[in-house]
């Protein structure tokens, strides 16, 4: 890598890094090693297809098109991903009662699939059809994968003894 590449590099990684971090976090679900490993084979896999990037998209959605595949990767690896197109994906089985859950752990119990969702639609603002383009499914899949995620979490966040929340 020349000087010039190697500097170029450097700014591309402090301006993204951080924020990929974080993503990479909540697709695995909290773990940070898994995190910190997901992140250093996006960036890996970035730098060697970099030249092949036409500009078509913007660099932080490529990077995050990268990210999520060596997420789903690693949760398949350790058999936490099921398929985002089964009809027949099993809701979460609830916890015990819990006083109050934190958002960050209530998104990190989530199962992977309804989790990925979440996370682009809700934190990360990408579109159904971005997502239906990143994941290779359909928008509706999405869609679907996203309010049983919702629904998900809201249960998970419900006060013990409180009715539940509304749709």
């Amino acid at each position: 890598m020349a000087r010039g590449d190697e500097e170029a590099f450097r700014q591309l990684y402090r301006r993204h890094a951080p924020a990929l971090f974080a993503f990479a976090r909540r697709l695995v679900g909290g773990d940070h090693q898994a995190a910190e490993d997901v992140l250093q084979e996006a960036w890996i896999r970035a730098v060697e297809r970099l030249n092949r990037f036409a500009w078509r998209s913007e660099l932080r959605t490529w990077l995050s098109g990268i990210l999520i595949n060596c997420a789903r990767e690693s949760l398949r690896r350790l058999g936490r991903l099921p398929p985002l197109d089964a009809a027949d994906i099993a809701e979460p089985s609830p916890g015990p009662p819990v006083e109050r859950l934190d958002l960050e752990q209530a998104i990190a119990a989530l199962p992977a699939g309804y989790r990925i969702v979440l996370v682009l639609h809700d934190i990360e603002g990408y579109s159904h059809d971005d997502i239906a383009q990143i994941l290779g499914v359909e928008p509706g899949t999405s869609k679907s994968q996203l309010a049983r995620a919702r629904r998900a979490l809201r249960r998970s966040l419900e006060p013990s003894g409180n009715p539940a929340l509304p749709e």
